[in-house]
C-alpha cells in the first residue's frame, strides 16, 4: 500500500528536497502551501515535469498554519501516514521585526496541526523540524540532546515551544511525535536572505559586474553547516524507528560567517575584503556567537552521517549561483 506523506513548507528548501526523497521512495506527497498574490513554487515546480512521473502522486493543497479550520479539513482529507512539519516563519532576524506572526505561525501552528491529528484519531507519525537555534547562548562547545535550550530571538523561543509541544502530545496522547533538532543545513535552494545564499549570489553577481559590495552584519558568528538533501534523509529515517526520539542532526564541525566568505569567493578567484561592507542593520538585537552539534545519538540510532563536507557545500552553490546568473545574463533577465 502506497504511504502518504504531508509536508508543510513544501515550496522551501527541506520541503522540496523532502518531496524528491518521498517521491523517489514511492509515497505520495502532499503538501500545503498558502494562497498568496504571487506564487512561491519555484523549487518544486520541477516535478511536475518529471520523466519518471513522480509528479502523477505530488499535490499541492491550499491551507495555512494560523487557520485551524484549514489544518483540521487537509488533515481528516489526506490521513496522511506520515507529517513533516517544515513550514515557519523561519529567519531569525525578521522574527525581532515580526515576533506575533513569528509566534502564531512557527509556535501555534505545531499545536495547530498536533491538535489535529488527535481529535482525527489517526495513527500519523510527526516530525517536528525544530532548530539548533533553540540552544542560543551555549555554556557547551558542543550540543547534544540534553543540553539545556537558552534561545536569543522570537524565532527560537516559538520553536522551543513547537519542541515542547511534540514532546508533550507524545507522552500525553501517545502520539508518534519526534524532534530533530537540526543545526544549519544549506544549498543552492537556501532562501536569498540568509547568509550564506547571500554571500553566493553577491560573488556571482561581482563576477558579472552585476554588483559592487555585498553588505553583512556580524562576521564571527560560528555555525555547524551541513549539506540539505543529506538532512531531509535523517528526517525521513526518524519516523521509520520503531519508537520516537528527539534528536540532533549535525556535522560536528564549527565554521564562522568569515570562513564561509573566505572559502567561496576564493573559489570564485577574488578576494573577500575588496567587496563586503559592514552594515549594523544586519546585527541582531540578541546573538547567538556559536552553535556545534553532537549527532552521535543520531549516528548510533539511525546510522545516519553527512556525506557532503563544509568545503564541498560551499562550492555546490558558489557553482549553482554561477550557473544561474549566467543563464539569466544569456536571457538578459
Amino acid at each position: 500500500m502506497v504511504k502518504k506523506a504531508l509536508i508543510t513548507g513544501i515550496t522551501g528548501q527541506d520541503g522540496s528536497y523532502l518531496a524528491e526523497f518521498l517521491l523517489d521512495k514511492g509515497y505520495e506527497v502532499y503538501g500545503i502551501r498558502r494562497a498568496a498574490s504571487t506564487f512561491n513554487s519555484g523549487r518544486i515546480d520541477h516535478i511536475y515535469k518529471d520523466p519518471h512521473e513522480r509528479g502523477s502522486r505530488f499535490f499541492l493543497i491550499y491551507g495555512d498554519l494560523t487557520d485551524s479550520s484549514s489544518i483540521s479539513r487537509i488533515i481528516r482529507e489526506v490521513k496522511p501516514d506520515e507529517i513533516y512539519h517544515l513550514g515557519a516563519q523561519s529567519h531569525v532576524r525578521t522574527s525581532f521585526d515580526i515576533p506575533e506572526y513569528t509566534g502564531n505561525v512557527t509556535g501555534l501552528g505545531t499545536l495547530r496541526i498536533l491538535e489535529a491529528v488527535r481529535r482525527a484519531g489517526l495513527k500519523t507519525r510527526f516530525y517536528q523540524a525544530s532548530s539548533s537555534e533553540m540552544f542560543g547562548k551555549v555554556k557547551t562547545p558542543m550540543q547534544n540532546e540534553e543540553t539545556p535550550f537558552h534561545p536569543r530571538s522570537p524565532y527560537a523561543c516559538a520553536k522551543v515551544y513547537a519542541f515542547w509541544l511534540t514532546v508533550n502530545y507524545r507522552e500525553s496522547y501517545g502520539i508518534f511525535a519526534a524532534n530533530g533538532i537540526l543545526f544549519n543545513h544549506e544549498s543552492p535552494r537556501r532562501g536569498e536572505n540568509f547568509v550564506t545564499r547571500k554571500i553566493t549570489r553577491a560573488i556571482a553577481n561581482i563576477k558579472l559586474g552585476r554588483q559592487r559590495y555585498l553588505y553583512l552584519g556580524n562576521l564571527d558568528a560560528k555555525r555547524d553547516w551541513g549539506y540539505a538533501p543529506d538532512y531531509v534523509e535523517a528526517m525521513w529515517m526518524m519516523l521509520q524507528q520503531d519508537k520516537p526520539v528527539d534528536l540532533v542532526i549535525a556535522t560536528g564541525e564549527t565554521h564562522s560567517v568569515r570562513e564561509f566568505l573566505e572559502e567561496a569567493f576564493s573559489y570564485a578567484g577574488l578576494d573577500w575584503k575588496k567587496y563586503v561592507r559592514i552594515d549594523p542593520k544586519y546585527y541582531r538585537p540578541a546573538e547567538v556567537d556559536l552553535l556545534c552539534g553532537d549527532a552521535s545519538k543520531a549516528r548510533r540510532i539511525l546510522g545516519w552521517k553527512p556525506r557532503v563536507t563544509f568545503r564541498q557545500l560551499v562550492r555546490i552553490m558558489v557553482d549553482a549561483d554561477m550557473k544561474a546568473a549566467k543563464s539569466n545574463t544569456e536571457r538578459g533577465d
